[in-house]
């Protein structure tokens, strides 16, 4: 594979000036955003704000229509940067799981790394292996997806991401696909990504999550940011009327 180079001195993700339309329908207008190296962001913000789209667009899931993004000091806009290089720097959690059904728990997270990374089985396995140990599942490595909850799916599919060594997590509302029971194991695995120092953005609906684990809170509407700040700070207190009234009602 291509290898890129980091600046180790740049933030992890750095946006400038995005925006990004679907047709006539401007869903980022001009969002300026930075996510410091081992730092938890999380984004919050009604359906239809553009949260997603921000997300997507950092590992051009999503092409931006204008703007910079840079991931390391890396420009992720750059029409000749090495994009495979650069995703396999970016692990990505979904709403949905996006296992390979017909591949047991363990083929699920090394056929990545063996095909992208080069790694051989052995290797792949041993990485796997301490990855499921991570989220608590070592002992479905067998399984099929269709065997496990959505809560273990979506646990398998972090390890999954984990499994290719990324220097950081995007997670796109990783807990509402699930039964509010199941919800806590996902977020457990979460907060202990956080406090090994994992770099993570995540777009959330879990106010508490946020609370305890962010250390940046960014309220999005409309395509623009509004708010961002302290997570513990915004949430006790909103400076904005537009954050006051969303807060008021998932609070």
């Amino acid at each position: 594979m291509t290898e890129i180079t980091v600046d180790e001195t740049a933030p992890a993700i750095d946006v400038q000036d995005l925006h990004k339309y679907f047709g006539d329908n401007q869903v980022l207008k001009g969002i300026d955003f930075r996510v410091a190296r081992g730092s938890v962001a999380c984004v919050i913000g009604p359906s239809g704000s553009g949260k997603s789209t921000l997300l997507r667009c950092v590992n051009r899931l999503e092409e931006p229509t204008s703007g910079k993004i840079f991931v390391e000091g890396v420009e992720v806009t750059d029409p000749d940067v090495h994009l495979d290089a650069l995703r396999s720097r970016i692990g990505m959690v979904f709403q949905q799981f996006n296992l390979f059904p017909h591949l047991k728990v363990l083929d699920n997270l090394t056929i990545a790394q063996m095909r992208v990374k080069k790694r051989s089985r052995s290797e792949a396995v041993e990485i796997a292996r301490a990855n499921l140990a991570k989220v608590g599942l070592a002992e479905r490595e067998d399984a099929y997806p269709a065997h496990l909850s959505g809560g273990q799916q979506q646990r398998i599919a972090i390890a999954r991401a984990l499994s290719m060594s990324p220097d950081l997590m995007l997670f796109d509302e990783p807990t509402s696909a699930l039964d509010p029971e199941l919800v806590g194991d996902v977020l457990d695995v979460m907060k202990d990504l956080a406090s090994d120092g994992m770099t993570m953005m995540v777009v959330t609906h879990e106010m508490g999550f946020a609370r305890e684990v962010g250390d940046n809170l960014v309220f999005m509407d409309g395509g623009v940011i509004v708010e961002e700040g302290d997570p513990k700070q915004v949430l006790a207190d909103p400076q904005h009327e537009r954050t006051r009234s969303f807060l008021s009602k998932v609070l």
